[in-house]
């Protein structure tokens, strides 16, 4: 699941219209934040939207298809790839992140990780 810099940085750039998109390197990808929140995940320089019964059939007819970390199980992650044609067009890509941001709002907060002593 490596990532090539320039693809994150691109992803990055194409969604400046959200305003404070962040990405941290994370098993080889890299999930995008804003606001704390991860909203999205860049996977062997595939970028992938967080997906919620809200917007999930929206993701899925622009032709997505759900993150499979691993190719041999049949576990997915609820991720919704973008379309290369999608990612090319930061206006529509901007409004889709805005439904990935809402979904990753919509779910229960992270737990918080303990300190050791």
């Amino acid at each position: 699941m490596r990532n090539n810099q320039a693809f994150v940085a691109f992803t990055l750039e194409q969604l400046d219209g959200l305003g404070g998109v962040s990405a941290r390197a994370m098993f080889g990808g890299h999930g995008l934040y804003r606001n704390g929140r991860m909203f999205a995940l860049v996977a062997d320089d595939v970028l992938y939207l967080k997906a919620n019964d809200a917007n999930r059939p929206l993701l899925e007819a622009q032709g997505g298809q759900p993150f499979k970390p691993f190719a041999d199980k049949k576990m997915v992650m609820p991720y919704i790839e973008v379309p290369v044609d999608l990612l090319e067009d930061a206006d529509r890509l901007v409004e889709l992140a805005h439904t990935a941001l809402a979904a990753a709002m919509a779910a229960p907060p992270p737990p918080k990780r303990r300190r050791a002593k």
